[in-house]
């Protein structure tokens, strides 16, 4: 009690503020671990928010990542009040990258896979919409199979999903995005095999830009991942490394694809289709809904604009 009169009786309203002394700085610190720090930190800034009226910003600079377990409790409050951890991405980024990727996604999904597909299929004599549909709904079939079975954490969710596991939250924080590299990988593999094949209509430089396509948007998607890591108390070599272990499965999937797919050549444009629909349900089951979550979801949206005229262009230019 004492502590809230001397801030309610020391701390100025915003209408008492002059113009030269708009931001006002309030540290917390505490004796150690488990004090209550944290929580009389967030009850402060709610009152900056709520009873003074300030535009309030909360920053952790001890790494614990207590913010994070406590974001629950700080999002469902009133007023103006942002939490944010020293080693969190700026939420607005996070945003755009998450869309980024997902214009990405789609876009290789439409111009370097399903029209390809249907290409080919047209060209083996084939009607061309059934190997397209087909393979595209065991894409979804697919990864809706891996998405029940895994067990993984999506971002800014602490209810884990697939199997019962006893795996530590930071590794099923990988095995969600090592969940939706699988359909990358299977993509690039499946367009260098569809390319080695002088009867298919995609040369290897549409294959190669459509590599460049998902190693330019897994930049990001490394910096969502190891991040978060590292705010949960990992230290920063664990963090990339893990980071980039998230992404091995990609040139492992692209590898095993290529093989396998160069064996069985009349099927190609069913596995065209099957990778488009893996990469579809990753992009819609995931990133574009933690994309829009909370405030400033448009951001999300111009980022999968963006995305997509890349990919598209990549794709026109080189394709």
């Amino acid at each position: 009690m004492k502590l809230w009169k001397l801030l309610k009786n020391n701390i100025p309203r915003t209408s008492a503020l002059s113009h030269g002394s708009r931001m006002l700085k309030v540290g917390v610190l505490g004796a150690g671990r488990g004090v209550g720090t944290t929580h009389l930190a967030l009850m402060a800034s709610n009152y900056f928010a709520n009873g003074l009226g300030y535009k309030t910003a909360v920053v952790e600079c001890n790494g614990h990542g207590d913010f994070v377990k406590l974001y629950d409790e700080t999002k469902n409050m009133d007023g103006d009040m942002r939490c944010f951890s020293k080693n969190q991405l700026n939420p607005k980024l996070q945003k755009f990258m998450l869309g980024f990727a997902s214009g990405i996604m789609i876009a290789a999904s439409v111009w370097s896979l399903l029209i390809p597909s249907m290409e080919l299929a047209e060209e083996k004599g084939m009607v061309k919409y059934i190997p397209a549909s087909v393979g595209f709904l065991l894409g979804i079939g697919f990864l809706l199979l891996l998405d029940s079975v895994i067990p993984h954490l999506h971002l800014d969710s602490n209810q884990p999903e697939g199997v019962k596991s006893s795996l530590s939250k930071s590794t099923m924080l990988v095995l969600a995005v090592t969940l939706h590299n699988i359909p990358e990988g299977m993509a690039v593999g499946i367009t260098f095999a569809s390319a080695m094949m002088n009867d298919t209509s995609i040369s290897v430089a549409g294959a190669f830009s459509l590599a460049v396509g998902i190693a330019i948007q897994n930049f990001p998607e490394g910096a969502i991942i190891s991040l978060p890591l590292k705010d949960r108390g990992m230290n920063k070599g664990k963090s990339f490394v893990m980071g980039v272990l998230s992404g091995v499965v990609e040139p492992i999937g692209a590898v095993l694809t290529l093989v396998f797919a160069s064996m069985i050549s009349s099927i190609l444009p069913y596995f065209l289709s099957f990778a488009a629909g893996a990469m579809i349900y990753v992009v819609t089951e995931e990133l574009i809904p933690e994309s829009q979550q909370g405030k400033h979801s448009n951001i999300g949206t111009i980022g999968v604009a963006v995305g997509f005229v890349v990919m598209m262009v990549l794709d026109s230019a080189f394709g």
